[in-house]
Parts: structure tokens; C-alpha cells; sequence
């Protein structure tokens, strides 16, 4: 059942969502070879119990961490270890944070400076097609012209789209209805309507859709081990427009590789 928002609701949602952006751009000071995942993980921690916040993540479902970090093949739900980053990496950040009752989540893949320039293209690719799904998130559509509009714009490179993981509604609980697949048939699928805050998050492979689950239970990686790309937002409908409630804006200035547009 979905829960729809107040205005109130969304104005608190959207103070949890500038918590999360700043503790993603803590992280993504650190980003740099030789850094341990897990010492990403701390920073992020650190940064939201330090401004009032939970780390969604931490504990949720058995979850170890407060990030998800998922590095090259490995789509999502990825645990933050000793592993140290290298100059080839690309590694997916995905952080939520509940803040005066209420959750938000996003998530954002960063390439380091080695990274080839195909790789690049996934990941300028399937952050367009983030922004395609959430120009189709308004009154009077369903999800599936949201997930239309990722895959169509994805497909036609090649990609795959992951079927097993999908966007979800968000607010008092960091999982709600309605669930958001990255894939769909135009007019298809739940209706949108105003008041509804839901997540949108394309996961892209290079290659297969296929993925594999790992003996973890969490971590889940591409089939044929190319790399695969995340990037989330947490959106509200509203009668008459659509509100990105969170932002990658803080986490892109504090990155130190501009890497956006490169490949092309």
C-alpha cells in the first residue's frame, strides 16, 4: 500500500535528503586510490550520527555497514571491506539516512582517473537515463513509462538492464510501495499520483542483464563480470510538478576527477 505524503512529510524529507547529500560529499573527498571501502564507510557514518541522523543502511535486514559500496562488476549491496581502491575502479555509493522520522536515499557511481573511456560511457549513460525517468515520474503516468523511458535509453547501446533490483517508495520506511523497475511498457504498470515519494535508481550492466547473488546474501554482481552502474534519486510528485528531494550537487563539486562528458 502506498503511503502518500503530506507537504509537511516532504519538507522533512527533504532536510533527511541535505543530511545524506553532505555525508555523500564527505565521502567523495576520500575517494582516491589506496583508500579502504570500509574507511568510506566511517566517514559516512560518522558525518550522519554527527548531524542527528541514522544511518538507514546499518543493521537493516542484517545489513553490516551504512554504505553500500559496489566496486567495478558488483551492481549493488556491495560491503564495505579492506579492499583498497585502485586507479581502475569504478565504485557505486549508495547511502540512506533517517532524519526526523523520516528516510532518504541516493546513490552515485564514481570512476577514478584510470578508468577507460568505455566505462565512462556506462556511467554518463546510465545517469542520463536516470534523469529520462524521472522527466516520465509526473500526474497522470504509471511506472512503467518510467522504466520505459531507462531502458529504451540504454538498450540502444547495448547494455543490460538488471530485472532482480528495482526503485521503491520511500518515507517512514526505507522500503515502501510502490516498487520502480528500470525497465516497463508505456502506460503500464502503477499510477502516479500526487503525493507519492519513490526512488528511481537505473542499474546498468555493460553486458549481461544477469546477475548472481553472492554467498553473503547481500552482494550481488554481474553474471559475466563487466562492470555495472548506479545512480539514484529520491523524487516527490507533486499536482503539478516533480521535486528532485535529493541532490548529487555537493557530492560533484567535492569529487576531485571532473569526470562527466569525458568519453565523448
Amino acid at each position: 500500500m502506498v503511503q502518500y505524503k503530506t507537504a509537511s512529510d516532504i519538507q522533512l524529507m527533504k532536510e533527511s535528503a541535505q543530511v545524506l547529500a553532505r555525508a555523500h560529499a564527505e565521502v567523495a573527498k576520500a575517494i582516491k586510490p589506496g583508500v579502504k571501502t570500509k574507511k568510506l564507510d566511517s566517514i559516512a557514518e560518522e558525518y550522519i550520527k554527527d548531524h542527528n541522523g541514522v544511518p538507514s543502511f546499518l543493521n537493516y535486514n542484517g545489513f553490516p555497514a551504512s554504505l553500500c559500496i559496489s566496486v567495478n562488476d558488483v551492481v549493488v549491496h556491495g560491503f564495505p571491506s579492506d579492499y583498497e581502491l585502485k586507479e581502475t575502479d569504478i565504485i557505486s555509493v549508495d547511502c540512506g539516512v533517517l532524519y526526523k522520522g523520516f528516510h532518504s536515499d541516493s546513490a552515485y557511481t564514481y570512476p577514478l582517473e584510470g578508468v577507460k573511456n568505455e566505462v565512462l560511457r556506462l556511467l554518463d549513460r546510465t545517469l542520463e537515463s536516470l534523469y529520462l525517468g524521472i522527466a516520465q515520474a509526473k500526474v497522470g503516468n504509471r511506472v512503467g513509462d518510467i522504466g520505459f523511458a531507462v531502458q529504451a535509453h540504454v538498450e540502444q547501446f547495448g547494455y543490460g538492464v538488471v530485472r532482480e533490483l528495482v526503485g521503491h517508495g520511500v518515507g517512514k520506511k526505507l522500503h515502501e510501495d510502490p516498487e520502480v523497475p528500470n525497465y516497463g511498457k508505456k502506460g503500464k504498470g502503477s499510477k502516479i499520483v500526487s503525493g507519492m515519494v519513490f526512488a528511481i535508481e537505473p542499474m546498468i550492466n555493460m553486458g549481461t542483464k544477469k546477475v548472481v547473488q553472492e554467498r553473503d546474501g547481500w552482494t550481488i554482481r554481474t553474471q559475466d563480470r563487466k562492470p555495472s552502474a548506479h545512480f539514484e534519486h529520491m523524487v516527490a510528485i507533486w499536482d503539478d510538478r516533480t521535486e528532485i528531494l535529493t541532490t548529487h550537487e555537493y557530492l560533484e563539486e567535492s569529487y576531485s576527477f571532473k569526470w562527466r562528458n569525458k568519453s565523448r
